[in-house]
């Protein structure tokens, strides 16, 4: 290990913002039975000095720009990124410490660990940003399968929102799929986020509401739009979607290559259920239509 990361994993140790189990804390009782976490359902007192306001998460979070930018946007809401590589972290827990952001913690581990962490309707809201669309992995690696959706109730709220922002859509159409088989309500979507209004896109003024069903009024997107109803109409996309962006958003922008975006409202009774292949999401066709443009991700 070279004397960089043997430097930022000892600083690391220093940031009171950065949270760092081990997994054998995590693991003590098996990988089935997960020890709960200190922190969980206490993160406002013990990671954020009493700091109140609804959590957002970012999963996959890498150097954490994308949770400090919506941080400093907005201070009334308190924002963790969550990431398993100790020194992609250090540089935002180092960012968080020096700007002085009461509103920003990190967690690192493996967000399969996730439900040790977080209490029963702890967090608001969830963000996948350029997550690894697992083109050949099995499905359950995707951070939008059932899987893992299964483990994001155990903590968002009801009426919680899932952001996904991503250049593969594949990733995207699968989680469109998921969302489609289990009756879950898609608030937003659209598979161009920069365009000009042409084609699938939609105008940089608004965004679709993507889909029939109505989300609760529990939902804040619904109350945001003043509780009355939006099918067919557009509504504003707050600001942050387009302004703020990660390193390779940027640079996929820069190739000309489209943005994708959704939120999807993830409450339902009963199990999750993954689509079928190919009846409900042909998983050949979408991983033909990703092209090489992978290999620069995610590196």
């Amino acid at each position: 290990m070279g004397h960089g990361k043997l430097r930022k994993f000892a600083e690391n140790e220093t940031f009171h913002c950065l949270l760092q189990p081990s997994a054998e804390e995590v693991l003590a009782d098996g990988y089935f039975n997960l020890a709960d976490h200190p922190v969980k359902g206490r993160w406002i007192e013990q990671m954020f000095g009493g700091h109140e306001g609804p959590i957002v998460l970012e999963l996959g979070c890498g150097k954490g720009e994308y949770t400090l930018e919506l941080a400093r946007r907005n201070p009334d809401k308190n924002y963790i990124g969550v990431d398993i590589k100790g020194a992609r972290l250090w540089r935002g827990a180092k960012t968080a410490t020096e700007e002085g952001l009461c509103n920003v913690a990190f967690l690192r581990t493996r967000i399969e660990f996730i439900t040790a962490f977080f209490g029963p309707d702890e967090v608001s809201e969830i963000w996948l940003t350029f997550s690894d669309p697992q083109l050949r992995a099995s499905e359950n690696k995707r951070l939008s399968s059932a899987m893992f959706l299964e483990r994001y109730r155990h903590f968002l709220r009801p009426g919680g929102i899932i952001h996904l922002k991503t250049d593969s859509r594949f990733l995207f159409e699968y989680t469109r799929s998921v969302a489609t088989v289990n009756g879950l309500p898609i608030l937003v979507e659209t598979t161009d986020l920069y365009s000009d209004g042409q084609g699938h896109g939609t105008a940089p003024s608004g965004v679709r509401f993507a889909h029939p069903t109505i989300p609760s009024e529990r939902s804040p997107r619904f109350r945001a739009a003043g509780g009355t109803s939006l099918r067919g109409s557009t509504i504003p996309l707050p600001a942050e979607v387009r302004e703020v962006q990660t390193f390779y958003e940027t640079m996929f922008l820069e190739m000309g290559l489209p943005i994708t975006y959704m939120e999807f409202c993830p409450d339902h009774d009963g199990p999750y259920l993954n689509p079928r292949d190919p009846e409900d999401f042909d998983s050949a066709y979408w991983r033909t239509a990703e092209g090489p443009r992978r290999s620069l991700n995610h590196q």
